[in-house]
Protein backbone atom coordinates (compact mmCIF):
# COMPACT_ATOMS: atom_id res chain seq x y z
CA UNK A 1 0.00 0.00 0.00
CA UNK A 2 1.39 3.72 -0.68
CA UNK A 3 1.69 6.23 1.78
CA UNK A 4 1.88 9.72 1.32
CA UNK A 5 5.87 9.64 2.13
CA UNK A 6 5.97 7.10 -1.23
CA UNK A 7 4.35 9.95 -3.41
CA UNK A 8 4.59 13.37 -2.35
CA UNK A 9 2.89 16.66 -2.07
CA UNK A 10 2.31 17.65 -5.83
CA UNK A 11 1.41 13.87 -6.82
CA UNK A 12 -1.32 14.00 -4.08
CA UNK A 13 -2.95 16.85 -5.03
CA UNK A 14 -2.77 14.99 -8.88
CA UNK A 15 -4.98 12.05 -7.28
CA UNK A 16 -6.81 13.82 -5.50
CA UNK A 17 -8.19 16.58 -7.96
CA UNK A 18 -9.47 13.97 -10.66
CA UNK A 19 -11.85 12.06 -7.01
CA UNK A 20 -14.63 15.43 -7.32
CA UNK A 21 -16.48 17.48 -9.67
CA UNK A 22 -14.40 20.62 -10.94
CA UNK A 23 -15.25 23.87 -12.85
CA UNK A 24 -15.49 23.16 -16.48
CA UNK A 25 -14.74 26.97 -17.04
CA UNK A 26 -12.18 27.92 -14.36
CA UNK A 27 -10.27 31.27 -14.97
CA UNK A 28 -7.16 29.31 -12.92
CA UNK A 29 -8.14 25.92 -10.61
CA UNK A 30 -6.11 23.78 -8.78
CA UNK A 31 -2.06 24.46 -9.13
CA UNK A 32 -2.04 27.97 -8.84
CA UNK A 33 -1.58 30.28 -5.75
CA UNK A 34 -5.17 31.18 -5.37
CA UNK A 35 -8.03 29.70 -7.47
CA UNK A 36 -9.62 32.00 -9.38
CA UNK A 37 -13.70 32.67 -10.14
CA UNK A 38 -14.65 34.45 -13.74
CA UNK A 39 -18.61 36.26 -12.75
CA UNK A 40 -18.72 36.44 -16.42
CA UNK A 41 -18.30 38.56 -19.46
CA UNK A 42 -18.49 42.23 -19.14
CA UNK A 43 -17.12 42.05 -15.04
CA UNK A 44 -13.91 44.29 -14.54
CA UNK A 45 -12.52 41.62 -11.51
CA UNK A 46 -12.23 38.42 -10.83
CA UNK A 47 -12.72 36.62 -7.94
CA UNK A 48 -10.12 35.27 -6.30
CA UNK A 49 -10.56 31.67 -3.27
CA UNK A 50 -7.42 30.75 -1.19
CA UNK A 51 -6.89 28.53 1.93
CA UNK A 52 -4.03 27.72 3.90
CA UNK A 53 -3.26 26.15 7.42
CA UNK A 54 -0.41 26.64 9.56
CA UNK A 55 0.08 22.87 12.37
CA UNK A 56 2.21 23.57 15.40
CA UNK A 57 5.29 21.60 15.32
CA UNK A 58 5.13 21.95 11.02
CA UNK A 59 4.53 26.01 11.10
CA UNK A 60 5.55 26.98 14.50
CA UNK A 61 6.63 25.87 17.46
CA UNK A 62 4.71 25.98 20.96
CA UNK A 63 7.19 28.66 22.19
CA UNK A 64 6.71 30.90 19.50
CA UNK A 65 4.92 34.19 20.80
CA UNK A 66 0.97 34.15 19.83
CA UNK A 67 1.04 37.52 17.60
CA UNK A 68 3.40 36.94 15.24
CA UNK A 69 1.65 33.43 14.72
CA UNK A 70 -1.34 35.27 13.66
CA UNK A 71 0.69 37.53 12.20
CA UNK A 72 2.51 34.59 9.75
CA UNK A 73 -1.67 32.93 9.19
CA UNK A 74 -2.98 36.05 7.51
CA UNK A 75 0.43 37.02 5.80
CA UNK A 76 0.71 33.22 4.16
CA UNK A 77 -2.84 34.16 2.70
CA UNK A 78 -2.33 37.80 1.63
CA UNK A 79 1.04 36.73 0.28
CA UNK A 80 -0.73 34.25 -2.34
CA UNK A 81 -3.43 36.96 -3.56
CA UNK A 82 -0.01 39.48 -3.89
CA UNK A 83 1.23 36.31 -6.34
CA UNK A 84 -1.94 36.71 -8.54
CA UNK A 85 -1.93 40.54 -8.93
CA UNK A 86 -4.92 40.77 -6.62
CA UNK A 87 -6.06 41.83 -3.02
CA UNK A 88 -7.35 40.15 0.09
CA UNK A 89 -11.09 41.04 0.91
CA UNK A 90 -12.81 38.29 3.53
CA UNK A 91 -11.27 35.62 5.82
CA UNK A 92 -12.87 33.25 7.13
CA UNK A 93 -10.74 31.43 10.58
CA UNK A 94 -10.70 28.18 11.59
CA UNK A 95 -8.79 27.12 15.22
CA UNK A 96 -8.78 23.39 15.76
CA UNK A 97 -6.92 23.65 19.49
CA UNK A 98 -6.15 21.41 22.77
CA UNK A 99 -8.79 22.40 25.52
CA UNK A 100 -5.26 23.44 27.95
CA UNK A 101 -4.34 26.43 25.53
CA UNK A 102 -4.50 29.47 27.16
CA UNK A 103 -7.41 32.74 26.56
CA UNK A 104 -4.71 34.61 26.26
CA UNK A 105 -2.88 33.28 23.40
CA UNK A 106 -5.77 32.30 21.39
CA UNK A 107 -6.27 36.55 22.02
CA UNK A 108 -2.76 37.30 20.88
CA UNK A 109 -2.81 35.26 18.20
CA UNK A 110 -6.13 37.18 16.94
CA UNK A 111 -4.21 40.15 17.29
CA UNK A 112 -1.56 39.54 15.15
CA UNK A 113 -4.33 38.45 12.58
CA UNK A 114 -6.00 42.17 13.16
CA UNK A 115 -2.40 43.60 12.46
CA UNK A 116 -2.01 41.96 9.37
CA UNK A 117 -5.57 43.01 8.32
CA UNK A 118 -5.34 46.12 8.64
CA UNK A 119 -1.81 46.96 7.37
CA UNK A 120 -2.78 44.93 3.70
CA UNK A 121 -6.72 45.01 3.91
CA UNK A 122 -9.07 42.30 4.63
CA UNK A 123 -12.00 41.75 7.46
CA UNK A 124 -12.99 38.81 9.37
CA UNK A 125 -16.41 37.32 8.04
CA UNK A 126 -16.36 34.37 10.22
CA UNK A 127 -14.97 30.68 10.96
CA UNK A 128 -15.07 28.25 13.30
CA UNK A 129 -13.49 26.71 16.37
CA UNK A 130 -12.97 22.81 17.71
CA UNK A 131 -11.19 21.29 20.41
CA UNK A 132 -8.53 18.54 19.45
CA UNK A 133 -7.50 15.44 22.12
CA UNK A 134 -4.26 16.01 23.73
CA UNK A 135 -1.87 15.62 22.69
CA UNK A 136 -2.59 16.91 19.23
CA UNK A 137 -0.92 20.02 17.31
CA UNK A 138 -2.55 22.90 17.19
CA UNK A 139 -4.08 23.94 14.17
CA UNK A 140 -5.11 27.68 12.62
CA UNK A 141 -6.55 27.66 9.02
CA UNK A 142 -7.40 30.74 6.98
CA UNK A 143 -9.88 30.73 3.84
CA UNK A 144 -10.02 34.11 2.52
CA UNK A 145 -11.62 36.13 -0.74
CA UNK A 146 -9.99 38.52 -2.85
CA UNK A 147 -10.03 40.24 -6.16
CA UNK A 148 -7.73 40.86 -9.14
CA UNK A 149 -8.82 43.31 -12.33
CA UNK A 150 -8.73 41.09 -15.13
CA UNK A 151 -6.18 42.31 -16.93
CA UNK A 152 -3.81 42.01 -13.58
CA UNK A 153 -4.31 38.57 -13.16
CA UNK A 154 -1.36 36.70 -12.99
CA UNK A 155 -0.52 33.10 -12.76
CA UNK A 156 2.06 30.40 -13.23
CA UNK A 157 1.09 28.76 -16.43
CA UNK A 158 1.53 31.67 -18.51
CA UNK A 159 5.79 32.55 -19.09
CA UNK A 160 7.65 31.16 -22.14
CA UNK A 161 10.82 29.79 -23.23
CA UNK A 162 13.14 32.65 -23.55
CA UNK A 163 11.90 34.89 -21.40
CA UNK A 164 13.66 36.42 -17.51
CA UNK A 165 13.01 35.29 -14.25
CA UNK A 166 13.72 37.37 -11.52
CA UNK A 167 13.06 37.22 -7.52
CA UNK A 168 12.72 40.00 -4.95
CA UNK A 169 14.21 40.54 -1.98
CA UNK A 170 17.05 37.79 -0.91
CA UNK A 171 16.54 34.19 -0.49
CA UNK A 172 17.24 32.00 2.62
CA UNK A 173 17.80 32.44 6.62
CA UNK A 174 13.64 32.14 6.83
CA UNK A 175 13.94 28.88 9.36
CA UNK A 176 16.86 30.95 11.52
CA UNK A 177 16.09 34.77 11.06
CA UNK A 178 11.92 35.39 9.38
CA UNK A 179 10.05 32.44 9.87
CA UNK A 180 7.23 34.72 11.93
CA UNK A 181 7.88 38.02 10.68
CA UNK A 182 7.79 38.40 6.87
CA UNK A 183 6.36 41.13 5.04
CA UNK A 184 4.00 39.83 1.85
CA UNK A 185 4.70 41.51 -1.45
CA UNK A 186 1.27 43.03 -1.92
CA UNK A 187 2.20 46.38 -2.46
CA UNK A 188 5.10 45.39 -4.83
CA UNK A 189 2.86 43.16 -7.10
CA UNK A 190 0.40 45.79 -7.37
CA UNK A 191 2.72 48.18 -8.51
CA UNK A 192 3.76 45.44 -11.06
CA UNK A 193 1.08 44.39 -12.44
CA UNK A 194 0.36 48.27 -13.28
CA UNK A 195 3.19 48.63 -14.69
CA UNK A 196 5.75 45.78 -16.03
CA UNK A 197 2.96 43.14 -15.79
CA UNK A 198 4.79 39.77 -15.45
CA UNK A 199 3.90 37.14 -17.81
CA UNK A 200 4.09 34.54 -14.42
CA UNK A 201 4.62 34.66 -11.09
CA UNK A 202 4.04 32.83 -7.58
CA UNK A 203 5.14 33.58 -4.06
CA UNK A 204 8.43 32.06 -2.70
CA UNK A 205 7.12 28.96 0.58
CA UNK A 206 8.54 26.15 -0.16
CA UNK A 207 11.98 27.27 -1.46
CA UNK A 208 13.12 28.05 -4.68
CA UNK A 209 14.24 24.88 -5.38
CA UNK A 210 10.76 23.38 -5.55
CA UNK A 211 8.84 26.57 -6.63
CA UNK A 212 10.77 27.64 -9.25
CA UNK A 213 10.23 24.25 -11.35
CA UNK A 214 6.86 24.03 -10.56
CA UNK A 215 6.38 27.55 -12.25
CA UNK A 216 8.85 26.38 -14.99
CA UNK A 217 6.57 22.83 -15.40
CA UNK A 218 3.13 24.66 -15.45
CA UNK A 219 4.13 27.20 -18.23
CA UNK A 220 5.30 24.11 -20.23
CA UNK A 221 9.13 25.20 -19.84
CA UNK A 222 12.70 24.68 -18.24
CA UNK A 223 15.20 26.82 -16.94
CA UNK A 224 18.25 28.07 -16.17
CA UNK A 225 20.17 29.90 -13.35
CA UNK A 226 22.68 32.24 -13.09
CA UNK A 227 24.35 30.79 -10.40
CA UNK A 228 26.50 34.17 -8.92
CA UNK A 229 23.37 36.71 -9.39
CA UNK A 230 21.30 34.74 -6.80
CA UNK A 231 20.43 37.27 -4.19
CA UNK A 232 21.43 35.36 -0.87
CA UNK A 233 20.66 36.84 2.63
CA UNK A 234 23.83 37.71 4.58
CA UNK A 235 25.24 35.08 6.21
CA UNK A 236 23.36 32.36 4.49
CA UNK A 237 24.70 29.55 1.70
CA UNK A 238 23.38 28.89 -1.73
CA UNK A 239 21.80 25.65 -0.39
CA UNK A 240 19.89 27.74 2.29
CA UNK A 241 18.58 30.06 -0.77
CA UNK A 242 17.51 27.40 -2.47
CA UNK A 243 15.88 25.43 0.02
CA UNK A 244 14.98 26.94 2.95
CA UNK A 245 11.72 28.09 2.13
CA UNK A 246 8.88 30.31 3.50
CA UNK A 247 10.91 33.58 1.93
CA UNK A 248 8.32 34.46 0.54
CA UNK A 249 9.52 36.51 -1.87
CA UNK A 250 8.20 36.94 -5.65
CA UNK A 251 9.28 34.62 -8.28
CA UNK A 252 8.40 35.84 -11.96
CA UNK A 253 9.03 35.55 -15.73
CA UNK A 254 8.98 39.09 -17.71
CA UNK A 255 10.05 39.39 -21.47
CA UNK A 256 13.67 39.81 -21.39
CA UNK A 257 13.55 42.78 -23.47
CA UNK A 258 11.80 45.07 -20.66
CA UNK A 259 13.80 43.73 -17.96
CA UNK A 260 16.16 46.82 -17.64
CA UNK A 261 13.50 49.75 -18.13
CA UNK A 262 11.43 47.34 -15.04
CA UNK A 263 14.55 46.79 -12.67
CA UNK A 264 15.16 50.74 -13.63
CA UNK A 265 11.92 51.99 -12.45
CA UNK A 266 11.83 49.33 -9.77
CA UNK A 267 14.92 50.94 -8.06
CA UNK A 268 12.84 54.23 -7.98
CA UNK A 269 9.96 52.60 -6.47
CA UNK A 270 10.68 50.56 -3.88
CA UNK A 271 14.68 51.74 -3.59
CA UNK A 272 15.13 49.48 -0.39
CA UNK A 273 14.14 46.43 -1.81
CA UNK A 274 16.21 44.11 -4.59
CA UNK A 275 14.78 43.13 -7.64
CA UNK A 276 17.30 40.38 -9.36
CA UNK A 277 17.86 38.93 -12.43
CA UNK A 278 18.26 35.27 -11.44
CA UNK A 279 18.04 33.12 -15.22
CA UNK A 280 15.66 32.49 -17.68
CA UNK A 281 13.34 29.53 -18.94
CA UNK A 282 14.18 27.34 -21.82
CA UNK A 283 12.50 24.66 -23.66
CA UNK A 284 10.78 21.74 -22.33
CA UNK A 285 12.95 19.34 -20.95
CA UNK A 286 16.35 21.25 -21.24
CA UNK A 287 17.95 23.53 -18.96
CA UNK A 288 18.64 22.36 -14.92
CA UNK A 289 17.09 20.25 -12.47
CA UNK A 290 17.16 21.45 -9.15
CA UNK A 291 16.73 19.81 -5.86
CA UNK A 292 15.43 20.37 -2.30
CA UNK A 293 12.90 22.70 -0.70
CA UNK A 294 10.25 22.31 1.78
CA UNK A 295 7.98 18.92 0.71
CA UNK A 296 5.50 18.08 3.31
CA UNK A 297 5.51 14.33 2.62
CA UNK A 298 9.75 14.22 2.10
CA UNK A 299 9.01 13.44 -1.46
CA UNK A 300 11.60 14.15 -4.10
CA UNK A 301 10.77 16.48 -7.58
CA UNK A 302 11.84 14.21 -10.34
CA UNK A 303 13.10 16.03 -13.03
Amino acid sequence: MKRLSDIGEDALIERLVRLVPLDPNPASGPGDDCAVIDPGPGQATLQLLKTDVLVEHIHFLPDAPPRAVGWKAAARVVSDFAAMGGRPERFLITLALPPQTPVAWVEDLYRGIGACLQRFGGVLAGGETSSVPPPSAALISIAATGSVRREHLTRRSTAKSGQSLLVTGRLGGSRHAKPLDFTPRLEETNWLVSNFKPTAMMDLSDGLARDLPRLAAASGCGYVLEWDALPVTPGCTVEQALGDGEDFEMLLAVESARVSALLAAWALAFPGLPLTRIGRLVGAGAGECLHGGWEHFSKPLAC
